[in-house]
């Protein structure tokens, strides 16, 4: 019974274990291994090797070992079995775990600086306030984890570490070994930081593209996902500023094409068309539908609006040209028909547009607006904006 716990325990650990882990590498070929001899009572320091793009922890451990006295085995063969960060405990625990096995009998201080400066002035004066970590108790061998968004000395710009050391021997000269590994994180290591990202969005929030959208984030997001999968930050960064235009145009146009950005681009146009006609801005409205019609994406609806804009900009041969289309594209959609009417009478071919206002008037345009009163409301609008107007009220009259 005994085993099948411990057995149950041990599954329950590993499957944990293998569910938390991150997507990164304890990078060994950036580790740092150095040992030192520092004179009783001396401060010396030791300064890390520069720390790989995407670092977000390192575990490091010092040991103090007496003068004849070798290293049982690596920090980075200790990790070796550990897939991720997650799997050291924070605790006591994973501390002991990470020592040495062996130490000697001397002591230490030591502290933790991000600049050359303030370690030198460390070793001049022994004041630890500019560090960012500070162990004031003398002991024999430590090991510890710092995370990014738990330590100061893991910053966004900090890619060197140094330790300084405070030798508490006062008779004899004592060895000193420091062990750091980082840990990288896949995604980071290509150097897209958040600074570097928000770099791309506001870029893209500046191109033609983007412009036509009332919402650019998905679009931006899209255009950034793909270079940060084609490209490192510095492989962009060296691209001449014509190859950037290129990767930016063909990027954009296949986030462009992308379902679902592309018909919140649509549909944000068409709300744009809305507001437009509403405020009876018809040439301003023209150009943005035919963006929709030119880029194969027009609902019959869409031919209806561009249709309407025509009539009230007096463009009556392209009103009726793009009216056909639409009929084309969905013969039951009134509205089209309606505008069709409309074109033909204001164009004087009034028995075409008779036979089309008489065929539908008992019909309605949308689920709570018949055509009559749809074509009263045109009518009015019509007379507003100057259009011919010597046949309304006949057409008013075949309703009755």
């Amino acid at each position: 019974m005994i085993l099948k716990k411990i057995a149950l325990f041990l599954l329950i650990t590993t499957s944990c274990s293998i569910f938390a882990q991150k997507d990164g590498y304890w990078d060994k070929e950036r580790a740092t291994t150095k040992e030192i001899i520092v004179s009783a009572r001396d401060r010396i320091m030791l300064k890390t090797e520069d720390l790989p793009v995407g670092t977000t922890e390192i575990v490091y451990r010092i040991t103090l070992l007496d003068e004849n006295q070798e290293m049982a085995n690596s920090l980075v063969s200790v990790l070796k079995s550990i897939p991720d960060p997650t799997g050291i405990s924070q605790g006591s625990a994973g501390a002991v775990f990470l020592m040495s096995k062996i130490s000697g009998d001397d002591t230490c201080t030591y502290a933790l600086f991000t600049s050359n400066e303030t370690a030198k002035k460390y070793i001049t004066d022994g004041k630890t306030d500019k560090a960012c970590y500070d162990q004031k108790d003398p002991l024999s061998k430590d090991a510890k984890r710092l995370s990014l968004d738990k330590s100061s000395c893991l910053g966004q710009n900090v890619n060197t570490l140094w330790f300084g050391f405070h030798s508490k021997n006062w008779l004899l000269n004592q060895k000193i070994v420091l062990e750091v590994v980082p840990w990288v994180d896949t995604k980071l290591n290509r150097g897209w930081n958040q600074d570097n990202k928000n770099e791309i969005i506001s870029l893209c929030k500046t191109s033609t593209m983007a412009q036509k959208m009332a919402n650019s984030d998905d679009f931006c997001v899209c255009i950034l996902d793909k270079i940060m999968k084609q490209y490192r930050y510095t492989e962009f960064q060296k691209l001449l500023p014509i190859e950037k235009s290129k990767v930016y145009k063909d990027f954009g146009n296949s986030c462009y094409k992308d379902a679902d950005i592309s018909k919140n681009v649509y549909n944000d146009l068409r709300t744009q068309v809305a507001a437009l006609v509403r405020l009876h801005k018809y040439n301003e409205a023209i150009p943005k539908l035919n963006t929709i019609i030119n880029d194969g994406k027009a609902t019959a609806l869409d031919y209806s609006s561009i249709g309407y804009c025509y009539i009230l900009t007096k463009q009556y041969a392209k009103a009726i040209k793009f009216l056909k289309e639409g009929e084309k594209l969905d013969d039951t959609e009134l509205l089209v028909k309606l505008n069709l009417a409309h074109v033909y009478l204001i164009s004087d071919d009034y028995s075409e547009a008779k036979a089309i206002y008489k065929k539908y008037q008992s019909q309605n345009v949308t689920d709570s607006l018949s055509w009559i009163e749809k074509t009263k409301q045109d009518f009015v609008i019509f007379q507003k904006a100057g259009l011919p107007s010597k046949d309304f009220e006949k057409i008013l009259k075949l309703y009755n």
